[in-house]
């Protein structure tokens, strides 16, 4: 049974279908050889609730302060800033106090476009999100070593890797990108 917003019902604390459903989103960012296609999955995790989903470069070009560039976590947040009228830095005043991120791939600690890093916006909304779940560590083709994780717990934040899934979150999240034997 789907919940009033469409979102599929999870039971609660089933990591691996919070990671599944993120995986779904992740399905539908478009193919480039030039990003990873990732999802995400904000949960109020008291209600077992999903606040709100998205996935890499979902929003259009004319979303401000990140015109057509927007990460996966980037679109959950602007959503929820969208529906209670709030710039997105602000959304950590709003979000339940039991607010979890599922994410396929680790945050992002560092971004070609000189964008605002997804590590940076999780740690802008003052401990609003206290839990983030991974599925995969963010591959070294782009940028290199990501210390996000680090960031994070350094911050207080707790990152979990939900196993079992790294195959297929890793087949979904380098769609578009040349494969060995094409190159």
């Amino acid at each position: 049974m789907a919940s009033k917003s469409s979102h599929p019902t999870i039971e609660a604390g089933d990591h691996k279908g919070y990671m599944e459903y993120a995986l779904e989103q992740a399905r539908r960012s478009p193919p480039a050889p030039t990003k990873f296609c990732v999802g995400a999955v904000l949960v109020d995790a008291d209600k077992n609730e999903i606040s709100s989903t998205g996935f890499s470069l979902e929003l259009s070009r004319d979303t401000p302060g990140d015109p057509g560039k927007t990460h996966a976590e980037q679109c959950c947040f602007i959503k929820v800033a969208e529906k209670y009228h709030l710039p997105e830095e602000r959304i950590g005043e709003v979000l339940p106090k039991n607010t979890v991120l599922y994410t396929t791939m680790e945050p992002c600690n560092k971004r070609l476009s000189g964008h605002r890093t997804c590590v940076d916006r999780i740690l802008r909304l003052n401990g609003a999100i206290k839990v983030v779940y991974v599925g995969i560590n963010e591959p070294e083709k782009f940028i290199g070593e990501n210390v996000g994780r680090k960031r994070l717990e350094d911050a207080g934040v707790v990152v979990e890797f939900v196993g079992g899934m790294q195959d297929r979150i890793l087949e979904v999240s380098t769609a578009g990108h040349r494969q060995p034997e094409e190159q």
